[in-house]
């Protein structure tokens, strides 16, 4: 899928993309909920980097638990952001945050981050070698012992494992209001439009780009998260910097 398209899809479903999305939040709660035990050891100043932050949700978790965080959200859809802009005001850190409208490699690389997320991302991302430029944009943009939680949909697709939690997936999906046709789409996206690959070719992909060996912390269906750090330093995650 190209970017362009992506960006058009995205500001299409910007308005309804949390309801739409409502009744999937045990997957997100429980992935939000680990991910702070994960950035548990950052400093309480920490610049934490969103790359594709959407409407926000976990720039709203973290920002709630930790007062002092400042939060950069990077998404090309503007109508994303501007939900996600929302939410910060309304909840009172707005000021705590920068929002730029763009793909990452249009976030100019001065000050760097102590920590990333990137959530459901870089599966839209069809080639291997641009997947991992993808990742090592967002290394370049770290500081030496910068962390990166990364999640994906990722399953060796053809095999019985795939197919059994596909099937589990598309119950889940249809449970919370998602029409057969809606199914239909669904499953054409993820065979053309999304790259499932094998939980250990993502981690390769994701140290590839200049991180330590990743490590799986959640898996909830065919979602799969990790947690590494920058590849020059040596991963801390119990003393604060």
């Amino acid at each position: 899928m190209r970017s362009d398209e992506i960006k058009a899809i995205f500001d299409q479903m910007a308005s309804s993309y949390d309801d739409q999305w409502g009744k999937t939040t045990p997957i997100r709660d429980g992935l939000l909920f680990l991910l702070e035990a994960v950035f548990a050891g950052l400093p309480d100043n920490a610049r934490i980097l969103c790359v594709g932050a959407g409407t926000g949700e976990e720039i709203v978790y973290l920002a709630t638990r930790f007062p002092q965080w400042t939060f950069a959200a990077v998404d090309p859809s503007s109508a994303m952001l501007d939900v996600c802009r929302n939410k910060a005001e309304k909840q009172g850190f707005g000021s705590r945050c920068f929002f730029h409208e763009g793909y990452l490699d249009s976030l100019p690389i001065k000050d760097k981050f102590d920590a990333a997320t990137c959530f459901l991302v870089s599966q839209f991302i069809l080639e291997r070698e641009a997947r991992a430029a993808f990742f090592h944009a967002i290394a370049e943009r770290l500081r030496p012992d910068g962390l990166l939680a990364s999640s994906d949909l990722a399953s060796k697709v053809g095999s019985r494992e795939y197919e059994a939690t596909l099937h589990i997936w598309l119950n889940m999906m249809a449970s919370i209001g998602i029409p057969p046709e809606g199914l239909e789409r669904m499953q054409a996206a993820y065979a053309k439009d999304v790259a499932i690959l094998p939980p250990a070719e993502v981690a390769s992909i994701i140290k590839s780009g200049g991180f330590s060996d990743p490590v799986i912390f959640y898996q909830a269906g065919l979602i799969h998260a990790w947690f590494t750090n920058k590849a020059t330093a040596t991963l801390n995650l119990n003393t604060k910097r």
